[in-house]
């Protein structure tokens, strides 16, 4: 008798859900590490785990917060500066019961509250704190949102490709179609608008109904950043097509370069004016996993809603209800991105220096690694212009493609399990973020230690060369 946990009796849409950045690569580097080969964990974006030290103050507020007995020491001032007690007072000040007490469904009001000022500080233009959740990381956000959107299998969401696995995850286990509309490698990630509307098309001809567009601005896996034209073009789109705009800003503050600069979609939604800004449905989702905090296990973000009408956030925050309450500690972490110390704040140098420091060590590291894949033969990178990754694409030669075939391998993967067995190095096949038929990638973090990413590099280019050398049939092979 088959029992209702059995795995042939289980959802399909639970089976056919895959998420290639916990996938093969990491499970092989997990059995290595335990028979104890140094690993390097780049399939990730998970700062701290690569050795980023946390923030101090932000820690020393929620440490008060976790353990409130600590105000009341009268020697509490000779610990702790003078600044974070009392943001510490604050927060606890605006919870139910302190970190172990549940908070409103869609996080404390007074948080709320400050992510509202942090976006009208942002983009110039006020927003609502009843629209905007606070969530346990981004994710859950964009969860939340495609739950309410994707109605059945007929219902389509044009997603990026290469494309962050969360989306094409999320969309299987809740039963909707992927749309994909594919990057231009050659422009830099760039979107050929085109090729959007052919995407739509093709959906739409086999009876999907088109409802939403996704948008990851720093890209992740591509680290591109989107110029405000292209975004004043995107809206224009969506306006034009009845889509509701995803655009998953995580990465806001992870800017590698001057000339294109973070803006939020939400800005020039309302830039443009309307009828674009009064009818274009918008969610933004931010976190405080990325950036110069890193603070990934924390757990916090938020999402904003734009132009959608009171019954439908009704419904969404019925299902939030759900959970009951965002994680409190995370909340707080959120609350204090947002709200950050300002000169004068007794612990606003130090601050700025270690948030400075994070950020001018990733630019380089972007540098080295970019330059550093450019350098190795039969491999090309774009410049990582944001967030936290390279994606290089890997000319394989046909005798690696016939040896991957033959192993039964995806020919990335091949290259990517060779790759870990020779150096340690995890990374994350292209094939799990999508790509062009007979293109490979993989995905890189940028987050190794400064320090190591030379010796890092030096290591993938050897590798390299001997794959190269092993499978190259010398007939020559042009970068893409």
């Amino acid at each position: 008798m088959v029992k209702p946990l059995d795995h042939e009796s289980i959802n399909e849409n639970v089976k056919k859900t895959a998420y290639a950045v916990r996938g093969e690569l990491y499970l092989r580097a997990s059995e290595l590490q335990k028979e104890g080969k140094k690993i390097i964990f780049t399939n990730v974006g998970n700062p701290h785990a690569l050795g980023q030290k946390p923030l101090t103050f932000p820690r020393q507020v929620v440490a008060l917060c976790q353990a409130p007995f600590l105000l009341d020491d009268p020697n509490v001032g000779l610990l702790f500066p003078a600044d974070a007690i009392a943001r510490a007072k604050h927060y606890l000040a605006l919870t139910s019961g302190g970190l172990g007490a549940y908070s409103d469904s869609r996080g404390i009001p007074g948080v709320r509250q400050e992510v509202a000022e942090f976006i009208e500080r942002r983009d110039g233009y006020p927003t609502d704190p009843e629209l905007i959740f606070l969530t346990d990381g981004a994710s859950k956000g964009v969860m939340q949102i495609l739950n309410a959107i994707i109605r059945d299998e007929n219902d389509g969401i044009l997603v990026p490709v290469p494309q962050y696995p969360l989306y094409s995850a999320a969309i299987t286990l809740f039963g909707g179609s992927l749309v994909p509309y594919y990057l231009e490698e050659e422009a830099n990630w760039g979107l050929d608008f085109n090729t959007i509307r052919q995407s739509i098309a093709s959906a739409r001809s086999k009876g999907i109904t088109v409802r939403a567009m996704v948008i990851i601005n720093p890209g992740n896996p591509t680290g591109q950043c989107l110029s405000e034209p292209t975004i004043r073009e995107l809206l224009q789109f969506c306006f034009m097509e009845n889509l509701a705009l995803l655009a998953d800003e995580v990465y806001q503050q992870n800017i590698y370069q001057d000339e294109k600069p973070f803006v939020s979609a939400r800005k020039v939604l309302f830039d443009m004016g309307p009828p674009l800004s009064k009818e274009v449905q918008l969610i933004s989702f931010h976190t405080v996993s990325k950036g110069y905090w890193g603070e990934c296990g924390q757990r916090g973000g938020y999402f904003e809603m734009t132009n959608l009408p009171p019954k439908t956030v009704d419904e969404i925050y019925k299902v939030a209800s759900i959970a009951l309450s965002p994680n409190v500690p995370g909340q707080i972490f959120m609350g204090l991105m947002v709200n950050p110390l300002k000169p004068g704040d007794i612990s606003y140098l130090k601050f700025e220096q270690e948030s400075k420091s994070v950020l001018e060590s990733l630019r380089k590291r972007a540098h080295i690694m970019t330059d550093g894949f450019n350098s190795c033969r039969n491999v090309v990178c774009n410049f990582t212009e944001g967030a936290m990754y390279s994606f290089p694409q890997i000319r394989l030669p046909a005798r690696a493609i016939e040896a991957a075939k033959n192993a039964g391998k995806a020919p990335d993967v091949f290259y990517c399990l060779k790759l870990l067995e020779a150096t340690g190095i995890s990374t994350v096949p292209g094939s799990g973020f999508g790509q062009k038929d007979g293109v490979f990638h993989l995905r890189t973090t940028i987050l190794p230690a400064e320090e190591d990413m030379p010796a890092i590099m030096e290591s993938f280019k050897k590798f390299n060369d001997s794959f190269m050398e092993q499978y190259e049939d010398y007939r020559g092979y042009s970068r893409m």
